[in-house]
């Protein structure tokens, strides 16, 4: 064995080619692919970790600055009422990439969700990838646990068959050189920074190429130039806002903790929830203070304004190589994330902060518009396929949403549907309700909540008997959408 590991170093040595990293640049194999396509339509699909759409200055948002994302919502379909189908990265990842739905797959973890859906189905990329088209990622778009596979570099849940090539960024993110500071669980300041899923803030020295989501950019765009003249599906994924927030310092200058406002919660606003609907990070349990939140919000805006930068580097590669009229270009996140709406930090909640995500799709040749039908991440698999002209299976549980691009009036569901704690809690989220079930048979309880008079959701209307008609309502609609969720094409016993 010796000997053949020699042999091999001294051919390699002498063939003068460089070795691809077995970390961060790794071809996966053309398998039995069609020969690269060069006449159809480019996807460069852009997705943000951890991203509410509160955070975004096109969604409403006067004090975040966003303005490469807000160029591409004005170029493109904007849709105001887009949701996650499970307010955790893995599953939600699961569910967009397979074109299924959590309850169906069963899948509420950190995986890649091709257990559930086997070999013989094909992911959202697979599917491209199978007819010609090249396939990467750059950086997380199944399952990475940040910040831990950030910095080793590690390809997470990833699905091999997705893909022609990808590409990893790593990064030093809560270990970066500069101000840190840890503003959960740390009540009077003395505690350092750490990793892990915690909010950590680093004010970094350093450019925006010294952490991951600037290398993303940079590969993304090395991508397009290379690729340019073949048909493509550019997945691009950033993991900022992602805790830990980590971005160059001059990220943070435009957001002075002392300047941020902080949610307006009344003082018994979880008198009326159930337990298990009081989120897994709050400023109760976690012991934050007045000023610790307003630098966790600030801290939050430099992430969401460093990853913005990033998405506008990429969109310019694409401009500059002359791709912008032959490119769809998709933006979005996998859920949202808390700010201290009712003390509530990060995600998991199926509240409105934290299921609902911006959506942005540009199609060339489409006008411009703002779309606020009700339309889930799911619905991406069947509607870029659509675009492309390439046919899907009739199982996949998205809605195409071609039609809103020619008519943003267009209704494409009159409701979104998404799931939590471990596919236990439900929500339905209609034009005028926000209904959330915990477990099948509400053994944990109920909220509703008016969205037209009480948009905030503070006032649980569940138990008041004026509202009975409507719980029973959502009760029985609740019981027929897991019905038509469970009747599909996996072969999955399921039970209550």
């Amino acid at each position: 064995m010796h000997r053949l590991y020699v042999l091999f170093l001294f051919i390699f040595f002498f063939s003068g080619k460089e070795p691809k990293s077995v970390i961060n640049d790794i071809d996966v194999g053309r398998h039995d692919e069609k020969p690269f396509v060069t006449d159809k339509m480019n996807v460069l699909f852009i997705i943000s970790d951890d991203l509410t759409a509160k955070a975004v200055s096109s969604y409403g948002n006067p004090v975040v600055k966003t303005p490469y994302i807000d160029q591409l919502a004005s170029e493109g379909t904007m849709y105001t009422r887009a949701y996650c189908q499970y307010p955790v990265c893995g599953p939600s990842r699961a569910s967009f990439l397979s074109g299924y739905y959590p309850s169906a797959t069963k899948v509420f973890g950190y995986v890649s969700g091709r257990e559930a859906i086997g070999p013989n189905r094909d992911t959202w990329p697979q599917l491209f990838k199978k007819n010609g088209y090249y396939t990467a990622r750059v950086s997380k778009i199944f399952h990475m646990r940040v910040p831990k596979d950030i910095e080793t570099g590690f390809d997470g849940k990833d699905d091999d068959d997705s893909w022609t090539e990808k590409f990893n960024s790593p990064g030093p993110e809560w270990k970066a050189p500069g101000a840190g500071e840890l503003v959960q669980d740390n009540p009077n300041g003395t505690l350092p920074i750490k990793g892990g899923n915690v909010m950590t803030i680093v004010k970094a020295d350093g450019d925006d190429l010294v952490h991951s989501d600037g290398k993303t950019a940079a590969k993304a765009s090395e991508l397009i130039r290379q690729h340019k003249d073949k048909s493509f599906f550019l997945a691009v994924g950033f993991v900022r806002p992602h805790v830990p927030f980590v971005a160059p310092r001059n990220y943070f200058d435009g957001y002075p903790y002392e300047s941020i406002v902080l949610p307006n919660n009344p003082p018994d606003d979880w008198a009326d929830i159930p337990r298990v609907g009081i989120n897994y990070v709050n400023s109760i349990k976690n012991r934050m203070n007045e000023i610790q939140k307003q630098k966790a919000i600030a801290a939050y805006y430099a992430s969401v304004s460093y990853m913005d930068a990033q998405v506008g580097q990429v969109l310019k590669t694409l401009k500059e190589e002359g791709l912008d009229d032959k490119t769809i270009v998709v933006f979005t996140s996998d859920h949202g994330f808390h700010l201290g709406e009712h003390e509530f930090w990060m995600k998991v909640s199926v509240k409105e902060e934290s299921a609902r995500v911006p959506l942005i799709i540009k199609v060339p040749g489409k006008a411009p518009s703002v779309c606020h039908s009700f339309v889930e991440l799911l619905d991406l698999y069947p509607t870029i396929a659509e675009l492309t002209g390439l046919s899907y299976s009739k199982h996949l549980q998205g809605k195409s949403l071609v039609p809103t691009l020619d008519n943003p009036q267009h209704s494409v569901r009159d409701m979104a549907f998404s799931v939590t704690q471990d596919g236990h809690t439900y929500l339905l989220r209609t034009d005028q309700w926000a209904y959330i079930q915990y477990k099948e048979d509400a053994s944990l309880g109920i909220e509703l909540f008016d969205m037209h008079s009480d948009p905030g959701q503070y006032t649980n209307l569940a138990l008041d008997p004026n509202y009975a008609r409507q719980v029973e309502e959502f009760k029985q609609k609740l019981r027929e959408k897991l019905r038509e969720v469970r009747s599909n094409d996996l072969g999955i016993q399921y039970s209550l």
